[in-house]
């Protein structure tokens, strides 16, 4: 059963996972492009909540839990940390935070991003709900380029715009509905939000 929703204005976190951007050594470029992207294509309100934190499990855990808990946000996006290297731990935290395991996003986004990068085969993107009594929100890892941030959630178009490979992003707004969240639309320029017909 899905929570009352009793808001109305989407609460999203993004996180940037990176040891050398939260150190100050560069510049992070995942939560500017994060904030960009959705600028462009939520219609309806929605805020911000940004966190930069180091490649670490326990960081990247209590964090996780403190915007879904405590920030109340209804969908936490992550960027970086997915790869193979010892360093990149962001899908198990991912994973030791959720109640709920949502595969399909992360398939989808190796698919979209195979059709660009063979390398792409070697994320680990994963996708979970976190469930308190009152609350839920999606949580998903995304990759840590803007170009790839960008492709995994628009999707693959042709020449003239149709859309040829579903981005993850179609289906985020439905799936806030069912676990209780407000509600959301999106330009469909960028991308179009995807709800059953109403019979």
């Amino acid at each position: 059963m899905s929570l009352e929703n009793k808001v109305h204005e989407l609460v999203i976190g993004l996180v940037s996972v990176s040891d050398r951007a939260s150190g100050g050594i560069y510049e992070d470029k995942g939560i500017p492009a994060l904030q960009e992207w959705l600028q462009k294509t939520l219609t309806t309100p929605f805020r911000i909540e940004t966190r930069l934190i180091p490649d670490d499990r326990d960081e990247i855990e209590s964090t996780l839990i403190e915007l879904v808990d405590e920030v109340r946000c209804h969908l936490v996006l992550t960027t970086g940390g997915t790869g193979p290297a010892r360093r990149d731990v962001t899908p198990e935290a991912t994973l030791a935070i959720g109640t709920k395991e949502m595969p399909g996003f992360g398939e989808q986004m190796r698919q979209v991003s195979l059709h660009f990068v063979p390398t792409a085969i070697l994320s680990r993107q994963v996708a979970v709900i976190r469930e308190t009594p009152d609350h839920a929100a999606l949580v998903m890892n995304l990759p840590g380029q803007p170009k790839s941030i960008k492709e995994t959630l628009e999707g693959l178009k042709d020449g003239d715009g149709k859309t040829i490979v579903n981005g993850i992003f179609a289906a985020v707004p439905y799936c806030i509905d069912l676990i209780g969240g407000p509600f959301s639309d999106t330009n469909p320029d960028t991308c179009v939000a995807w709800r059953p017909k109403k019979k």
